[in-house]
């Protein structure tokens, strides 16, 4: 596959990255069972023989018992460890953590980034996380405090880059002001059912500033999908709204010789931003099959017929 570098790393990604969401099959650590166990090793290392080199997790998902998985996969196959990026994500609290009266909440404060990054370096098993991203933007965010917090994870080996996810251009922008290296990555929900990032200003910024967009969410959540199949996410619209995109991408993917997911997942490696979807299947033969993804070379017409489809109304 084509590769797209992550920041200064030496280390580059496919065109396509692996969302670790799924592994363990639930989000309640109490009904994580063996075979749910083994379902995840298979896609995670089903991932890892296709290509990926970028997987994508978060402390959140599963309450930290998915990085546990995948570090149970790298003590498995140790010479993994040194062909990927390990990425993840904190921010996010629970309801109910630490106090019974808490609430959910968004937290970046200096504490919590820290002992989060160190509790997801402990479940994964490794010395350095290649990419540690800020889940969502929480609204008492201190960029210098964050700031801060990221300069001593670096200075003391523990994370090599940085990146947000689900940041607007101008909280990203408040955010790079105050850190003294660049955030590498804005990582996002996009694809044919949500076009805000292409009108919203985030992808300019991609491009400018040289920031690696991560696609969320790229089949929609299976909304795109002619039989509702999905990799990541979860619909947002109603399928009715969609069905002549549906129609049209079952079209092209006839030209072309390969699937309408393939095609969704296509028309977002066409952007010049390098936008890396990230794949978030637990099947084996669909994680392979994505990778098909990368070599498929819409051609501009095609493009924007797809883009003129998702509208839902003519380019003014």
């Amino acid at each position: 596959m084509k590769t797209q570098p992550i920041g200064k790393s030496t280390l580059v990604s496919p065109r396509l990255a692996y969302g670790c969401w799924r592994i363990c099959g639930t989000w309640e650590p109490k009904d994580v069972t063996p075979q749910r166990q083994e379902t995840g090793k298979r896609a995670v290392l089903a991932a890892y023989e296709a290509g990926y080199t970028l997987f994508d997790h978060a402390d959140i998902y599963c309450r930290g018992e998915c990085e546990s998985l995948f570090g149970q996969v790298l003590r498995d196959v140790p010479e993994m460890r040194r062909r990927i990026l390990v990425a993840t994500k904190c921010g996010i609290r629970f309801a109910g953590e630490p106090n019974p009266d808490s609430p959910q909440r968004y937290d970046f404060s200096p504490e919590h980034i820290i002992s989060s990054c160190e509790g997801s370096l402990r479940r994964l098993g490794v010395e350095t996380i290649d990419l540690y991203q800020l889940h969502r933007p929480d609204y008492l965010m201190d960029p210098a405090a964050v700031a801060a917090a990221f300069d001593r994870l670096r200075s003391q080996g523990k994370v090599r880059e940085f990146g947000v996810s689900n940041f607007s251009p101008s909280q990203l922008t408040a955010l790079q002001s105050a850190c003294p290296f660049p955030l590498v990555v804005n990582q996002v929900e996009i694809h044919l059912g949500r076009l805000d990032p292409f009108e919203d200003g985030t992808l300019d910024q991609c491009l400018t500033d040289k920031i690696t967009p991560l696609a969320w969410s790229p089949l929609g959540g299976g909304l795109v999908t002619p039989d509702g199949s999905d990799n990541y996410g979860t619909p947002k619209r109603p399928r009715e709204s969609v069905l002549p995109l549906i129609a049209l991408l079952q079209k092209t993917a006839a030209a072309y010789d390969a699937t309408p997911a393939l095609i969704a997942l296509a028309w977002l490696l066409k952007h010049p931003a390098g936008i890396i979807p990230i794949i978030g299947s637990t099947t084996p033969q669909r994680i392979r099959e994505a990778t098909r993804a990368d070599s498929i070379d819409l051609s501009r017409d095609d493009w924007y017929r797809l883009l003129i489809a998702a509208r839902g109304e003519p380019l003014p």
